[in-house]
């Protein structure tokens, strides 16, 4: 037991690094790359999701322990290695904070596993995998706020007692009126706009019912905030 976690540590091992602890810094960066990536995979639930961003966790982790195994104890090297990758330009831009933090984990899990400190590494992947899974499962730092753009023309004008004023107090928290604009029918109609704070998504048809209920309502038409963003 004290040989293998001697291993685990990388302190059993030469500071000239053979063909099979290349190896195994490999494997062990393989196999903890797919487990970030895994978790990523599972995770995800923004509208970006890009099928060469999951397999570039995986390649990245690679790619930063063969780095690190390359450098390691050699300071001509690492100067050299720098020198190199500055030449590389990177014009992918990433857009989602949460998918920097997957890449920067990748570095860390290949930075360990090339610098045979393979314990870190373990339990350093299963330590993150399980935050953002955590994360994940508690919905941590979402804020719940329904909000909603309500258009419609109206026969005539909006006195305080009018019954939709009644309703929009039933179905939001608050109700603010944007814009009033005659449609230049002959009826006197008049285009309202409302923004809508929503206590719940749950009713939102049965708002809609509500409002058409109403006499001298129509053309009524309602966006959420969930719509616009993917819009």
């Amino acid at each position: 037991m004290d040989k293998l976690w001697q291993i685990l540590n990388g302190y059993s091992i030469s500071p000239e690094m053979d063909v099979w602890s290349v190896l195994l810094s490999l494997l062990l960066a393989f196999v903890l790359g797919q487990v970030l990536a895994w978790v990523y995979y599972f995770t995800h639930s923004s509208l970006s999701y890009s099928k060469s961003f999951v397999q570039s966790l995986i390649i990245i982790t690679l790619v930063i322990t063969l780095v690190m195994t390359t450098i390691s104890g050699s300071f001509v090297i690492a100067v050299g290695l720098m020198g190199a990758l500055s030449l590389i330009r990177f014009r992918n831009i990433i857009k989602d904070t949460r998918d920097i933090t997957f890449l920067f984990c990748a570095v860390v899990i290949g930075m360990a596993c090339g610098s045979r400190r393979y314990a870190i590494a373990i339990i350093g992947t299963v330590g993150l995998c399980l935050v953002l899974l955590y994360l994940h499962w508690a919905n941590f730092g979402m804020y719940h706020s329904y909000n909603a753009f309500l258009r419609f023309t109206l026969r005539g004008a909006i006195d305080p007692n009018h019954p939709l004023l009644q309703t929009l107090k039933r179905f939001c928290r608050t109700s603010t009126l944007i814009s009033s604009n005659s449609s230049g029918m002959e009826d006197d109609s008049t285009d309202y706009a409302y923004q809508l704070s929503l206590r719940t998504m749950t009713k939102n048809e049965l708002l809609l019912s509500e409002i058409h209920k109403i006499d001298g309502i129509y053309n009524v038409s309602m966006t959420t905030q969930e719509q616009l963003l993917e819009m």
